[in-house]
């Protein structure tokens, strides 16, 4: 399927399906609303550096259909985090572009032990490895992931609320890399959604692997043996 802004610079190798495709400035995102949360999230790493401040501005994001729309009530008192799927760090060249983070639909409910160690300790080391001088763009896709052989524990409260969220059971992340020769590197991870002593290293897994709990096509618009290939190793972290 097409989608008319496939100009977008993040949708160059592929844009998963969804049942709601949210074009920002910055990023996209792919919302579901059977989950009420992203499917996924893509973006291009930003290498500009600012002094522009997190805004911390979260709030609904009204283009969703009310029935499917979480709001700020469903995480009160939860006791997991707004955890941020296109990280705020990120997108800080610009006050849009780091307002555009905190719609709630770049959020998830992550525990507060996976969002502020392992989580955030992952998205740093993506931003330092876009600061390679040979790197040329970084790219990528993240969403959680639900194991139907597991029970799914729902936040909030359909009366109170009127829209409850399912806490998912992991998340996922693949960072795809093209280097100054026009070489594409790729590596992606699962962690779960609680807390953990391991290192991110310890979370690596093929890209196919996550495409097939996920029921997603990640870089779809990637063809060729070579490729295939790609989405079938665990490269050594951060090897070119």
């Amino acid at each position: 399927m097409q989608h008319e802004p496939n100009l977008k610079k993040e949708a160059r190798y592929g844009l998963p399906a969804a049942d709601q495709i949210l074009f920002n400035r910055y990023y996209t995102i792919g919302y579901s609303y059977y989950f009420r949360q992203a499917k996924w999230a893509l973006e291009i790493i930003d290498p500009d550096k600012s002094e522009v401040e997190r805004l911390d501005n979260f709030r609904p994001d009204y283009r969703i259909p009310e029935r499917f729309r979480a709001d700020l009530a469903a995480y009160a008192g939860s006791g997991f985090d707004r955890g941020h799927l296109v990280a705020s760090a990120n997108q800080r060249e610009l006050e849009i572009q780091n307002s555009e983070t905190f719609l709630l639909s770049n959020m998830s409910p992550q525990a507060p032990e996976l969002n502020r160690r392992v989580w955030k300790e992952l998205e740093g080391a993506v931003r330092k490895l876009n600061e390679g001088k040979k790197i040329l763009e970084t790219y990528v896709v993240c969403g959680p992931l639900f194991y139907f052989d597991t029970e799914v524990i729902m936040m909030g409260s359909e009366k109170k609320d009127g829209v409850t969220l399912p806490i998912p059971h992991a998340y996922f992340k693949s960072i795809l890399t093209e280097n100054n020769r026009g070489a594409l590197h790729m590596w992606s991870f699962i962690i779960p959604n609680e807390a953990t002593d391991k290192e991110i290293k310890d979370f690596q897994v093929k890209t196919s692997k996550i495409e097939k709990i996920s029921g997603l096509f990640l870089w779809e618009n990637l063809v060729g043996t070579k490729m295939r290939s790609e989405k079938n190793r665990i490269r050594k972290i951060w090897k070119h």
